[in-house]
Formats: structure tokens, C-alpha cells, sequence
């Protein structure tokens, strides 16, 4: 039988292994449900595919079980479910498929450990060296929850703290970024919090403007800085041009940071 590679692949756990054999025989089975999951086969033509090898005499005729089910539109159905032992199990396996046996492997494997794990003696509640043991283990994981808890609502209270400090740069970003308006030197030192002069020859000292505090195309291109060209009539000279600088919401953004930035390293 060929598997085409557009059927789906192995997902594990869909259906349960039957570890339980209906002739009460001691070793583990593999639903051939779980078989056709695993070599995304159809059931019916896995089933088959063991009746097949069965009347060859390679592997033994299975139990069958009927068992409860639902089709594709949810409506419930029974159909038999062969339960194959492990050995006949990668008979079939790679009779369907023989890519898929390593997974069979991994499969088997994953399913014995979890059985041969050992379950919980209740009876061993009876003993005061274990029951004690069981309740120090969960004082220990409580108190590491609690402490765990407790770092989490610092960690909480600490942003809590940080957001509202935040408020008013955020709140100021917010307004200036995405304004469209351009503010002249005065206008934006009056909002940073200093003087006009102050200003530029900061700006100069951080290569956004030249020494006759004209801007840097750099500064033009990043969106950060305008210019405004004009004209005005000299006495002597006749009519001179102007570049009078402009800083953007962007740019000034930046610059309060800038400037906020450097008062904290003069304090320091």
C-alpha cells in the first residue's frame, strides 16, 4: 500500500494504546486505530492489511474489539479495532509504510517507559517517614510560590511606578511626533526648558547645525530638522537670502531627550 506524502503525518496520543489485551494476555497491544494514525492510513485499509498477513501465517490473527466511535460529520458508529502485539505491530507497519518504522520505535518506547513508571503506594501514606516527607516537599514548593508571587507584585509595582513617571514624556512625545508643525529656535527652546542662544550652540555641539546655525542636510533628510528660505531687502546690499532653521515635531522630540539626558549627566 502507498502512502502519499499530501496524508497526514504521525500525531501522537490521538488514539490511546490499548495496554490491556482482551484474552487477558499479559503482554501490551497497539490498537490498529493508533497504527493507521501513525502511517496516516485509513483504518479500514490497515485492518486489511493485518487480515492479509494473518492468512499468510505471518503474523497471528489479532483480537478484535468493537468499540464506539464517530464518523466525519460526528455521528456515532461502532466498528472492530484489531489489538496487535508488538512484534506483529512492525510486521504491519512496515508492510504499509517501512519509513514510518522508527517512529513504531519511538512509539513503543515512549508507551513502555510510561507504564513501566512506577504508580504511588497509598499504603505508603501509613509510614510517618514518608508522610512527612510529602508534606515538607509541599511547604517547600508553597513557600516558593509564595516567594514567587511576592517578586511578581514588586515587579508589578515597580512598572506601575515607571509607567506613571513615563506619563508625561509619552504624553509629550505623543503630541509633538506626530504634529506637523515646525517650531523655530525660540519656540523650541521654550518648550525644552531653555534659552534660544543655549539651544543652537547646543544643536552645533551635536553636528545638527553649521557655526552660522544652518542645518545639516543629514539632519534635513532623517526628518528631524526644515529650513525656511526667504529674503530681505538690505540697505546697501539690496535684496539678501535667508535660511532661517526649523525643527520638526520629530526633531524636537529627540532634542527634549537630548537636552533632558544632558542635565542628568551634569547632576551626576
Amino acid at each position: 500500500m502507498n502512502i502519499s506524502s499530501s496524508e497526514p503525518g504521525l500525531r501522537v496520543g490521538v488514539v490511546a494504546t490499548q495496554f490491556v489485551d482482551p484474552q487477558n494476555v499479559s503482554r501490551p497491544t497497539m490498537s490498529s486505530k493508533e497504527i493507521a494514525d501513525l502511517v496516516g492510513s485509513r483504518h479500514d485499509k490497515v485492518k486489511q492489511s493485518i487480515d492479509r498477513l494473518a492468512e499468510r501465517g505471518v503474523i497471528v490473527q489479532p483480537p478484535a474489539r468493537v468499540e464506539q466511535s464517530s464518523d466525519s460529520l460526528g455521528r456515532p458508529r461502532t466498528e472492530a479495532v484489531y489489538h496487535v502485539c508488538k512484534r506483529d505491530s512492525f510486521i504491519v507497519v512496515a508492510q504499509l509504510c517501512p519509513e514510518f518504522t522508527a517512529r513504531l520505535v519511538d512509539r513503543w518506547q515512549e508507551l513502555e517507559e510510561r507504564v513501566a513508571k512506577p504508580a504511588f503506594d497509598m499504603s505508603s501514606l501509613n509510614d510517618p517517614k514518608v508522610l512527612l516527607a510529602l508534606l515538607t516537599d509541599n511547604v517547600r514548593k508553597v513557600v516558593t510560590l509564595e516567594a514567587d508571587n511576592t517578586e511578581l507584585t514588586k515587579e508589578n509595582h515597580l512598572l506601575e511606578v515607571k509607567v506613571e513617571q513615563d506619563a508625561p514624556k509619552v504624553a509629550f512625545h505623543d503630541m509633538v511626533t506626530v504634529s506637523h508643525k515646525r517650531y523655530n529656535a525660540a519656540q523650541a527652546a521654550k518648550i525644552i526648558g531653555t534659552g534660544r542662544t543655549r539651544l543652537l550652540q547646543f544643536m552645533r555641539q551635536k553636528g545638527w547645525v553649521t557655526r552660522t546655525n544652518e542645518p545639516y542636510q543629514a539632519k534635513i533628510e532623517a526628518g528631524l530638522l526644515d529650513v525656511k528660505l526667504g529674503t530681505f531687502e538690505h540697505p546697501i546690499d539690496g535684496t539678501v537670502p535667508t535660511c532661517s532653521t526649523l525643527i520638526t515635531g520629530k526633531g524636537l522630540t529627540k532634542l527634549q531627550a537630548m537636552w533632558q539626558s544632558r542635565e542628568e549627566d551634569l547632576l551626576t
